[in-house]
C-alpha cells in the first residue's frame, strides 16, 4: 500500500516540494514543529531508513545535508536539526527542523498551524537558496 510520500511522488496529493531528483525528494511538512520544517525522502518506499542499501543511505544523507543548508539560510535559526523516528509513516525520511533552541525539536509538543500562503512563502524562500 502506498505511504502518503508516495503519494505526493507521484503528485496524487499536493506538497510544497523543495527539491527532487531522481531518487529523493524534499518537502515542507504541513504538521510543522517550525517553520521550515522539511522532510527528505528516498522516492522509493522503504518502510525503515536502515533497510535502505548502503549507497542510496549515503545519497540520501547527502541530499538532506544540501537541503540543510538551503533551509539554514532562508530561515533564521541557530541551526538546522535532524531526526529519523519512522513511526509516524511507513516510508523512511529525515526531519529536518530550523532550530533555536534544544525545544524546537521535541515532538511531543504541539505542531504549528501554518496558512497556505504560509507555506508557500517558506516554500519560496527556501527555493531562492
Amino acid at each position: 500500500m502506498d505511504s502518503i510520500f508516495t503519494k505526493i511522488i507521484n503528485r496524487e496529493i499536493p506538497a510544497y516540494i523543495i527539491e527532487e531528483n531522481e531518487e529523493f525528494i524534499a518537502f515542507l511538512d504541513v504538521f510543522p514543529l517550525a517553520k521550515g520544517h522539511t522532510l527528505v525522502i528516498p522516492k522509493k518506499q522503504v518502510d525503515y531508513i536502515f533497510d535502505l542499501d548502503q549507497d542510496t543511505y549515503n545519497r540520501l544523507w547527502e541530499f538532506a545535508k544540501n537541503i540543510s543548508g538551503k533551509v539554514e539560510k532562508a530561515i533564521e535559526c541557530k541551526r538546522v536539526g535532524v531526526a529519523v523516528i519512522g513511526l509516524e509513516v511507513p516510508h523512511a525520511h529525515i526531519h529536518l527542523v530550523p532550530l533555536n533552541n534544544v525545544e524546537d525539536i521535541n515532538f511531543s509538543r504541539p505542531k504549528l498551524k501554518l496558512e497556505q500562503s504560509e507555506f508557500a512563502e517558506i516554500q519560496e524562500r527556501i527555493l531562492k537558496n
